[in-house]
């Protein structure tokens, strides 16, 4: 197998959670430009089928599913479908997020939500599917060939502490949840990457620096100074690291995380 070989997806089925919001999009388009039948899952199934009729329309294979992560039954039906049509995750990609808390001050019940869904649910979802994939038999051909792979989309607020000066005068504020269950997040990428490594399942991090068109200037200015690039990620920043963690390419990487940030973190 070439090098550039290594990054086909061909026959792959990735399953991609939040697959129609700001990371969502990109990631689907990659994994299905990449040559995989990208499943999107999300609770919003009309933004999900309106993005993958886009999707279609050039040729890329994407089907949608619904989805509450929150609920285990949901979960379990989900699985349950894919089993019935012989789908086989080769790919998840832990992408969706809920946006629980506002601010610090926040009821304790908005905390609770949150880490229902940002944790408990992100477990469920990868130990659902990550033992399923132990179970693969497909792709073992060649030692390079592992059984699947299993991406957590994390955060650098996973890596850093919060920086209140970037938010000063503009009337909104950073909220904890988001710091905590980002952070849990990647302690759970190491332990399933450490539980499921001798199954041929490896599970990584990315953990992608600030992305929302809709900031206000004057932050997208403060964020900016703060990233050795000076500017915030787009559209397309994701898209490479998602088709390398996903493919041959990184077979001999688990564990990881990768900061894709601008140098944010770096600085």
């Amino acid at each position: 197998m070439g090098v550039l070989e290594s990054f086909s997806l061909r026959g792959r089925h990735a399953l991609v959670t939040g697959g129609a919001g700001l990371f969502g999009r990109q990631i689907v388009r990659a994994l299905a430009e990449a040559g995989a039948t990208v499943h999107m899952a999300s609770r919003n199934v009309d933004a999900l089928d309106e993005y993958a009729n886009e999707l279609l329309n050039e040729q890329l294979e994407v089907q949608t599913h619904p989805l509450n992560q929150s609920k285990p039954e949901s979960v379990a039906s989900l699985y349950e479908e894919l089993q019935r049509a012989s789908v086989h995750v080769d790919i998840l990609v832990n992408n969706a997020v809920a946006r629980s808390m506002k601010a610090w001050s926040d009821p304790l019940e908005n905390f609770e939500s949150s880490m229902q869904i940002n944790l408990t649910g992100v477990f469920n979802m990868t130990r659902t599917f990550g033992d399923a994939m132990t179970q693969n038999t497909a792709n073992t051909s060649s030692p390079n060939v592992g059984k699947g792979s299993i991406i957590n989309i994390g955060s650098i607020q996973a890596l850093v502490g919060p920086d209140f000066t970037l938010y000063e005068g503009l009337g909104w504020e950073i909220p904890p949840d988001y710091f905590v269950h980002k952070g849990g997040l990647l302690q759970l990428t190491r332990f399933a990457a450490a539980k499921l490594g001798p199954s041929g399942v490896r599970v990584n991090m990315i953990s992608p620096g600030g992305f929302n068109p809709a900031l206000s200037r004057t932050f997208v200015d403060r964020y900016n100074d703060r990233t050795f690039l000076c500017r915030m990620a787009n559209e397309t920043d994701l898209m490479g690291a998602v088709v390398y963690l996903a493919s041959n390419a990184s077979a001999y990487v688990t564990g990881a995380n990768l900061a894709i940030d601008g140098g944010y973190t770096a600085k």
